[in-house]
């Protein structure tokens, strides 16, 4: 036993003594007696690790306590937490940032408290109130660690924090819901690195979990011992000039959310806008440099054939931020094969790749921010090389009958809270685009050119996103409604004017039909609103209250629209207006879906098993196959949500520009819609193919990784389920109630009238004939809905939408009651129909 570890046991056995005594007494255990071991005997031996705070090592049992400066205690400090490895199915991935809060570490008796502090609200110094600023706010007392020496002349403090860092006192690391990962092992968990700078000082810790349920996921060595790495981090808080700027619901700013409780606004709002230090090196000048610039470093792990177009796509952004004042504010670097940092030092902003084995996005670009001023402190960008790969990453539709996109972010979103899961969108979307250049290229260039030039916009467009987010900007789904189809789809007009109004959307792939001159596939530079967003977070001309509220008066132009995931369509009963939407491009989305149908449908014409190299299996041919039917899936999507949708306008009153703040989608409008559905989703024919190309869909065999489950193409079920996903929507409380109470308002096209429309889709071309199969399947799925909705039970169906099933019902089951000449299959169909109405209706 080495000499630190003997202190260490004589005064842990003082601070039990203490706590017998205290056990005893009405008061606080009376501080030991820590005059006979002072600080630097105690740590004579150790690592020491000098900083912010100053931390120390015990090199044989790996011990850490903490010098806590008499001027630290009660001063607040930023604490942050990062993943520096984990595992996706155990809700943690690399480089996600999971804490951003205030800490301080408060004294009480002998103990040291490491206290969170509650930054939600805000009291006007100048206002009485502001004296009882603390009535019935809670500050959090996350850790207690034990005074174990003192200096008495300095008044510095030495703690053990063994106990504060493996726990999950700081921050919790595995859900308490996750069954994968079961309870924390003590034994096993250690602090792996201390890293101590001027300004902040790191804890790296690797956190064990074992108990869980079994897992046999391919990135989980052994279910029985799960590791989770994460660094913890305590940053000094900054001092300097900077100036918070507030957010507004015009923008779609990050912010910290703050109440002002000495207010009598029906909007007592201060929330702190999220952006990084930017000041002019010469104020006085229109065009200046900052004095300290965002600067970034492309990680040495980065492809070396990528790192060029890496850094273009990223200096793009200093176009927008011109706009705002400053030149040359984003700076990118390359870090040196030698360099004596990681990607994991808080200190650099780094544009990281993985390339993870079941990958939780293809970028995302996390920051922390000091919460008391919404200053950005430091960032990272992820990217996985996954999402140009031609892997699907996500689930098999085909060989598994479901499962699409939507159904993965939603997956990732409850895994890891909500991220960025462009990446992902932008793998399928570039399959997608693949396939096209395959079997439906425009004329003008080849099926390489055109892969190239994939490979390049959806590159730039990823970086640029992600960086967007590390700027302060959250998404903007409202964004692809800029251009009209035609002029998408004209280069001229594409040059001049960017494909996006901002590049903070998931757009759909911009792949042109056929007739139509190929442009860019996504958008490669900030468009006018990131400009206008840049320009509101970042320009010294803005803290002038006039200039701002002009700048804000902007809002309302079309290149200028905002609407972010708050409001978006993405999941059936979500949202309300659907030009805040993912994978849709252009001003008219349900013609642009339209075109997307007729690329889709050249593919499945032109698709054939001959298009397989001889030595190769069929997998680039189910991969086509399945991005089409993502395709196909999508178009639904978006084009769904325009009924019962309803337009949303942020604009204040009186602002120039200004429409009415809900305004429903028009019957017009809405109509097409459904046309558009009967004819490519709900019809006999719907993703019809070469049988010839069904049958040869065949994945390569890998072990048993067929095991469980019929390797065949289930494409019944694949089909029903991208029906059964537009019925969602249809037929769900929220829309339905929507197409009721928007008659008060202004909408015209009813909710019997869509039910009747939709049952038209559904019924209609076969009705009176034989009926194939996929529409069997549709058609159970469409009545098992109505029986839903007229039974009601839980109450959250419109009466209106009730009345209307139980007529529609009645009247299906008048019509499929009757002697029909139809073939055996579909008369065992009619009776089946009338079976489940009959037990539906009187159950």
């Amino acid at each position: 036993m080495n000499i630190i570890n003997a202190k260490l046991q004589r005064l842990m056995a003082l601070s039990a003594a203490a706590l017998v005594l205290s056990a005893c007494s009405d008061g606080p255990a009376p501080a030991p007696d820590l005059d006979e071991e002072s600080i630097a005997a105690l740590t004579e031996d150790a690592e020491v690790f000098e900083g912010f705070f100053t931390a120390y090592r015990d090199p044989e049992s790996g011990s850490v306590h903490l010098l806590i400066n008499e001027d630290q205690l009660s001063e607040e400090f930023i604490y942050t937490a990062q993943t520096a490895n984990g595992v996706v199915e155990a809700g943690q991935f690399t480089g996600a940032y999971v804490g951003n809060s205030v800490l301080t570490a408060e004294r009480y008796y002998n103990r040291i408290e490491f206290v969170a502090q509650n930054t939600s609200f805000y009291f006007d110094p100048d206002n009485a109130l502001s004296r009882a600023a603390d009535a019935n706010i809670s500050n959090a007392i996350l850790a207690v660690a034990e005074i174990v020496a003192e200096d008495e002349e300095t008044g510095d403090i030495l703690v053990n924090i063994d106990g504060l860092l493996l726990s999950e006192s700081l921050q919790q690391v595995s859900d308490s819901d996750n069954p994968v990962t079961g309870g924390l092992d003590g034994d096993k968990s250690k602090v792996l690195a201390i890293r101590s700078y001027p300004d902040n000082t790191d804890f790296e810790v690797e956190y064990v979990y074992s108990g869980g349920e079994p897992s046999w996921s391919e990135d989980i060595t052994d279910s029985r011992a799960i590791s989770i790495r994460m660094l913890h981090s305590f940053v000094a808080m900054p001092d300097n000039d900077f100036t918070p700027r507030f957010a507004d619901s015009r923008v779609g700013t990050f912010d910290t959310q703050v109440t002002d409780l000495t207010s009598t606004s029906s909007t007592p709002y201060r929330d702190l806008v999220h952006r990084w230090n930017l000041v002019k090196q010469d104020p006085s000048a229109e065009l200046s440099d900052p004095v300290e610039p965002i600067v970034w470093w492309i990680e040495n792990t980065t492809p070396v054939e990528w790192r060029e177009l890496i850094m273009s796509a990223g200096l793009e952004w200093n176009k927008a931020f011109e706009k705002a004042g400053f030149s040359n504010a984003v700076e990118i670097k390359i870090q040196p094969d030698d360099a004596d940092w990681d990607a994991g030092d808080i200190r650099y902003n780094v544009l990281r790749w993985t390339s993870s084995p079941t990958p939780p996005f293809g970028g995302y670009g996390p920051s922390f921010v000091n919460p008391r001023t919404g200053q950005i402190i430091g960032a990272d960008i992820m990217l996985e090389a996954s999402f140009l790969n031609r892997r699907r990453i996500i689930s098999r539709w085909l060989a598994e009958g479901m499962n699409s996109p939507e159904d993965l972010s939603k997956q990732l979103d409850h895994l890891a809270g909500h991220t960025c899961s462009l990446g992902n969108h932008m793998q399928s979307a570039n399959l997608s685009a693949f396939a096209f250049a395959d079997f439906a290229a425009a004329e003008g260039m080849t099926a390489a050119e055109m892969t190239e030039q994939i490979v390049h916009d959806s590159m730039h467009y990823l970086i640029l996103h992600e960086m967007g987010h590390t700027l302060g900007m959250n998404h903007n789904m409202k964004a692809t409604q800029y251009l009209s189809p035609e002029e998408s789809f004209d280069l001229e007009v594409v040059n001049e004017k960017g494909l996006a109004a901002s590049v903070m959307d998931y757009p759909s792939v911009n792949f042109a039909p056929r007739g139509s001159e190929q442009t860019r596939f996504y958008a490669v530079t900030p468009g006018p609103y990131d400009a206008w967003f840049i320009k509101f977070s970042y320009s010294p001309e803005l803290n002038d209250p006039a200039a701002m509220a002009a700048h804000l008066a902007k809002s309302t132009a079309d290149d200028l629209i905002f609407g972010n995931d708050a409001d978006d369509m993405r999941a059936p009963g979500w949202g309300i207006d659907p030009r805040v939407n993912i994978y849709d491009m252009s001003n008219d989305a349900v013609k642009y879906s339209e075109l997307r149908m007729g690329l889709v449908r050249d593919v499945l014409d032109n698709m054939s098993p001959a298009d397989v190299e001889n030595g190769q299996s069929y997998d680039d041919l189910v991969v086509a196959i399945e991005a089409m039917m993502g395709e196909w899936r999508s178009a639904g999507n978006v084009t769904s949500r325009y009924v019962g949708g309803v337009y949303v306008d942020r604009a204040l009153r009186g602002q120039e520009g200004a429409t009415q703040p809900y305004e429903p989608v028009a019957e017009a409008r809405q109509r097409e819609a459904m046309a558009l559905l009967a004819k490519y989703h709900f019809a006999p024919d719907a993703m019809e193919m070469n049988p010839e190309v069904i049958a040869h869909a065949q994945r390569m065999r890998r072990g048993f990784n067929n095991f469980g489950a019929p390797e065949d193409p289930k494409l019944h079920g694949a089909i029903l389920a991208g029906q059964s996903g537009l019925l969602d929507h249809l037929l769900h409380p929220a829309v339905l109630q929507r197409l009721v109470d928007t008659t008060l308002y202004g909408n015209t096209f009813t909710v019997d009238e869509m039910m009747d429309e939709l049952n038209s889709a559904i019924f209609s071309e076969d009705k009176s004939g034989n009926i194939n199969t996929t529409r069997q399947n549709l058609q159970v799925e469409y009545v098992n809905r109505l029986v839903e909705i007229a039974k009601n039970e839980e109450g959250a169906f419109p009466t209106q939408a009730v009345s209307m099933a139980v007529l529609q019902l009645h009247e299906l089951k008048e019509h499929f009651a009757k002697n029909r000449s139809v073939n055996r299959s579909t008369k065992a169909h009619s009776i089946n129909l009338v079976s489940l109405i009959e037990r539906g209706l009187h159950a």
